[in-house]
Formats: structure tokens, C-alpha cells, sequence
């Protein structure tokens, strides 16, 4: 298993291929579908105006995301009343859902890796090439597990899209996940795609 921290570099990206193992520690960044259609529409693709402390949270996010790692996660979170956040539950979200968007993503903010479940698309993939970045695989199913392996809540951005919606800044100590997609072009998601789409055929084919 590989030992990363972040912020992690061009080249640590361009060492790792599909199929590695890998324990992540430092700082992540959760993000789902409300965060990614508020970034995109409003600082990349600039079709709504920014709007109350948006500009703030951008400028800090540029920071926080520079050669960091979004986790695709609605993290059950205590501590709400008062502010001491504690996760409890951090399980991986289906990330094909930000397909649309992740791509751009990455490239406005130099963003090195994906974490979530299912894996991603081709505009993904290409993506990954460019940044370049990885995706990475975190076990689903395992949600108090990989809680414990959260340290810290350093803070939350955008709490008016709901708890789970929120952009929470987490560092994290040996998070294990597996590269799907590498930087090289490399998914493991289509080539089980593929094969799939294979057997299927094949027994399509098949008189009844």
C-alpha cells in the first residue's frame, strides 16, 4: 500500500496506475451535486453572479483544493447545535452523478483526486489526463469505518445546502481506497463496462 499525504504533486499523481492500493492522510474536501452545480455555474461556467459570502468561500477553496482531493460524501456530522463537528458516518456517494462537471472541476482548481464509488465517464477520464489527478475507489458500505479515520473537522462552507450537501474541510489519517482511474488513460470502470457489455451481447444472442 502507498502512504500519500496531501497536497500531493504532478508526479506522485503520474507514479500511480489503476489497481494500487493507497492510504491517504492531510487535508480533503467533501462535495456533491449542489457544490459542484454552485462552482460550476457560478465561478467556471459564470451563469448566476456570486451571491452572499461566495466569493469568500471561493478564495478559500482555491487554497483547500490546490493539489487536494474531493471526496464525494454526505457525512452524518454531530455536534451541530454547537459547532464541536464530529463525523460518525463518511461513506462514499455514487460519483457518476458529477460526470457533468468534475472535469472542469479539477482543472479550475487543481484538484489531484476524486474519491466516491462506481466510478466516472470518459470526460472524467480525460480529465485525469490533464490535470493530471487520479480517481480514487473508497469502500462503500463502510461509512462508520472510514469515519474513524477522520481526525479533524476543520470547518464547513455552504451549510444552507443541507448537511450532507455542505462543503466540510476533514483531514483524514490512512484512508483507504484503491486507484480506478489513473492519469494515464488507465479505468478499471471500463473495462468492466466493457466486459460487460460483452456477455450481454453475447447472451442476447442466444435463441431462447
Amino acid at each position: 500500500m502507498k502512504h500519500i499525504t496531501t497536497p500531493i504533486s504532478d508526479e506522485t499523481i503520474r507514479e500511480l496506475k489503476v489497481g494500487d492500493s493507497v492510504a491517504l492522510s492531510g487535508m480533503m474536501v467533501t462535495a456533491r451535486d449542489a457544490a459542484h452545480k454552485w462552482m460550476i455555474e457560478t465561478f467556471i461556467r459564470k451563469t448566476r453572479p456570486p451571491q452572499g459570502d461566495d466569493m469568500q468561500v471561493y478564495e478559500e477553496l482555491k487554497k483547500l483544493f490546490n493539489g487536494s482531493i474531493i471526496y464525494h460524501c454526505g457525512p452524518v456530522v454531530t455536534g451541530m447545535d454547537t459547532g464541536e463537528y464530529k463525523i460518525i458516518a463518511a461513506g462514499p456517494t455514487t460519483s457518476i452523478r458529477e460526470e457533468p462537471y468534475q472535469a472542469d472541476v479539477m482543472e479550475h482548481f487543481n484538484v489531484k483526486g476524486v474519491i466516491g464509488k462506481g466510478g466516472m465517464g470518459a470526460k472524467t477520464l480525460k480529465g485525469c489526463e490533464e490535470t493530471p489527478g487520479v480517481y480514487f475507489h473508497a469502500i462503500g458500505g463502510a461509512a462508520s469505518f472510514l469515519a474513524q479515520t477522520v481526525t479533524k473537522v476543520h470547518g464547513v462552507f455552504k451549510l444552507d445546502f443541507g448537511v450532507p450537501e455542505a462543503i466540510w474541510l476533514i483531514e483524514v489519517k490512512d484512508f483507504p481506497v484503491v486507484v480506478t482511474m489513473d492519469s494515464h488513460g488507465g479505468s478499471q470502470h471500463a473495462v468492466i463496462d466493457d466486459a460487460s457489455k460483452k456477455v450481454l451481447d453475447d447472451l442476447l444472442k442466444k435463441p431462447f
